[in-house]
């Protein structure tokens, strides 16, 4: 295995790190015929249940299984704990961010963040200002990217505070390893992660409009032909509530009800899976047919609450991103727990002229961008994509930042070949409420093209069960 990346599983010399060695010493003992079985009913059973995304441009068609690889990724205790004391600080300083702009702004005028930064932001929305939400949070739900680089420092890619996806692939994924080798956790002691669904539906419920007893809370879903309907089917299923679409719910005087076969119910939190843009056609996007028309009145009433909230797609605009280590120290007066990736801001002439200078060595990315879309890895891009996007760059600056191609870690993965290093991250999640909380884990996304760097699933990436050792 190559030296040149942070090895997950063995140390520069090739010697197992010791959170991997119980592991090694069964998959070593494993006959390779039973392992290739245990892969093929893995792949069988994740058909049957339906587990699938959209990748697009494919020629086979817009859907198709996610990879599942056998293989864990493997934190040990001490390393989760400063991941979590990383991850609950940033968070927290995320939502008073997003309460500040749209209340107070004391970080603009304090001129730490450029104003037109925000207030011109697309995703900031001036519906928004002046509305008091339960416990200030805005972020109920954040997916935070981590990566692991140099010597195994851990680094913060992104945030991702929108409708962040990818906790069903988590609980089916641990599910999964359970099933297929059980004999793997009595063995040693893997935090669980099975209880997210129930976490969950505890902190939607805390942050239900004021006076609210016992709240209903509902999934709100654009509908079948979304990329992640099977998920958010599964976590409704989870939770025991009901998966609605917007011609299930209706607002009237300024309260939100759900249609049923007993009549109409209050509706008093909805986790919703639909972009701002489409959630109420009489505020947002008039062509919308997929959201319930009046929900921002009721919203701006205080007679329901929204998770995420709206507007919160400023604070994990990648434009923004290079201000949280100083959000961090304005709002919370600390030093940030974990690093960002250096980041050049291309609409500031300096940092263009670096980057435009060194294109062939870095990644590039639209400030709006996910999934792995608009974006240029340098390294891995031929002479006509780079001299592309120095056109786009140049036309215009402020849809672009660029970050070092990080030499992400890697772990042992099964391939066609056999057993190869391949490059991963992970996205842990992170709810808000009344507290903060997160269950030890994750989703372990893993490139299975070699070489590659982009593990996002809509890019034909896999993934691995994630496992915290506890003490």
């Amino acid at each position: 295995m190559s030296n040149d990346f942070y090895n997950e599983m063995c140390d520069s010399d090739g010697r197992l790190r010791p959170h991997y060695q119980e592991f090694a010493d069964w998959l070593s003992a494993m006959p390779a015929d039973r392992l290739a079985r245990k892969r093929l009913e893995a792949d069988t059973a994740f058909h049957r249940v339906g587990i699938t995304f959209a990748v697009y441009g494919e020629e086979s068609g817009s859907e198709r299984l996610i990879p599942f690889d056998i293989i864990p990724r493997i934190i040990p205790s001490a390393e989760w704990a400063t991941l979590q004391a990383g991850l609950w600080q940033r968070v927290k300083a995320l939502n008073a961010f997003l309460h500040d702009i749209y209340h107070q702004q004391a970080i603009l005028r304090a001129g730490i963040i450029p104003w037109e930064s925000v207030l011109n932001n697309a995703q900031f929305r001036r519906e928004m200002v002046g509305i008091e939400l339960p416990s200030d949070i805005y972020a109920h739900i954040a997916g935070v990217d981590i990566v692991r680089a140099g010597a195994g420092e851990f680094y913060v890619l992104e945030d991702n505070l929108r409708v962040p996806s990818g906790v069903s692939y988590m609980l089916e994924d641990r599910k999964m390893m359970m099933r297929l080798f059980p004999e793997l956790f009595s063995r040693q002691r893997i935090a669980p992660v099975q209880h997210y669904p129930d976490k969950l539906l505890d902190n939607l419920r805390t942050v239900a409009p004021p006076g609210v007893v016992d709240p209903t809370v509902v999934l709100l879903t654009p509908g079948a032909y979304n990329s992640a309907y099977f998920e958010h089917t599964f976590l409704a299923q989870q939770m025991g509530i009901e998966l609605v679409e917007g011609r299930d719910l209706f607002v009237r005087d300024e309260t939100v009800y759900m249609r049923t076969t007993q009549g109409p119910q209050r509706v008093d939190v909805i986790y919703r899976r639909i972009d701002d843009d489409f959630l109420d056609p009489l505020a947002f996007n008039k062509q919308s047919m997929l959201g319930v028309p009046g929900l921002l009145t009721a919203y701006r009433a205080g007679r329901v609450n929204l998770a995420n909230a709206i507007g919160t797609g400023v604070a994990d605009d990648k434009s923004i991103y290079p201000y949280v280590p100083e959000m961090i120290r304005f709002y919370l007066s600390e030093e940030p727990k974990l690093n960002n990736v250096p980041t050049w801001r291309l609409r500031e002439a300096e940092d263009r002229a670096y980057v435009l200078a060194h294109l062939p060595e870095l990644v590039v990315k639209e400030v709006h961008g996910a999934g792995g879309y608009g974006m240029l890895v340098g390294p891995a891009a031929t002479a006509a994509e780079i001299a592309d996007f120095r056109q786009r760059i140049m036309a215009s600056p402020e849809k672009y930042i660029a970050q070092p191609t990080l030499a992400l870690s890697n772990c042992p993965t099964f391939v066609d070949q056999g057993i190869a290093p391949r490059h991963l991250d992970l996205r842990p999640f992170v709810l808000s409420g009344k507290n903060i909380d997160l269950v030890p884990g994750g989703l372990t996304r893993v490139a299975l093209t070699e070489g590659s760097l982009v593990v996002n699933s809509s890019q034909g990436g896999g993934t691995k069960d994630t496992w915290v050792l506890e003490n």
